[in-house]
């Protein structure tokens, strides 16, 4: 199949660039040049440039359709993205020590923030974004790209909260006003939120997401609007 040598290459980076955090061995010393924050930045300015390219990629590689377009698929595109931006704007940055990269100081067990909505509200951004992006580009190299996101993003979660009950001893106790599944510990009476949302995250939600709507379709090359 010519043509998808760019894809596959740069999908390939983009996986292996994720090894680069969980090895010690390579994660260490740049962090010890770098220095904690700037290695973050570095990596976080990485991982954005492979994802760009691997996007732009999936765009030039052949077409193969796999099914029609259809007005439904730009509405669940639509009606997901808001809810995926919300979580990272309220994920982003609060107490969470269940999910990966979360700090534990500021953690309230009782009460919970964005972790009793959705424990991992990244990664479920993240799988929200993949599978109704998936539904609306019904091409072979857009499905690899939106459902492999889609099962790195489900399979994390698993991963990521198997290996917290192992290291943490606390964990039963920390996550029991969470939700694994989004609003699950609201619908069974496990957590009440207390108070409104922040302000200003509200406004950030709201400029990002006009921000991508505006710039979707001069960047992306797509309308999103149905």
């Amino acid at each position: 199949m010519a043509g998808w040598g760019e894809f596959v290459l740069a999908y390939a980076a983009f996986l292996l660039s994720h090894v680069i955090p969980t090895r010690p061995a390579i994660r260490d010393p740049a962090a010890a040049v770098l220095g904690q924050r700037g290695f973050t930045l570095a990596y976080s300015l990485l991982s954005v440039v492979l994802l760009t390219w691997l996007i732009v990629a999936a765009g030039r590689a052949p077409y193969v359709g796999l099914w029609d377009h259809a007005v439904w698929q730009r509405w669940a595109v639509n009606l997901a993205m808001p809810v995926a931006l919300a979580l990272v704007v309220f994920g982003l940055g609060a107490p969470n020590p269940l999910s990966f990269g979360g700090r534990a100081a500021g953690f309230d067990p009782d009460r919970p923030g964005i972790a009793g909505v959705a424990r991992h509200p990244l990664l479920w951004a993240l799988l929200l974004w993949a599978s109704a992006h998936m539904i609306a580009n019904g091409d072979l190299a857009h499905v690899l790209l939106f459902g492999g996101f889609a099962l790195f993003s489900a399979m994390g979660m698993r991963m990521i909260d198997r290996r917290k009950r192992r290291r943490m001893p606390d964990w039963a106790q920390l996550a029991a006003r969470t939700s694994a599944f989004p609003f699950a510990a609201l619908m069974t009476g496990r957590w009440r939120p207390r108070g409104g949302p922040s302000v200003w995250r509200l406004a950030v939600w709201l400029a990002v997401w006009l921000a991508l709507l505006w710039l979707h379709l001069p960047v992306i090359g797509a309308d999103p609007l149905p």
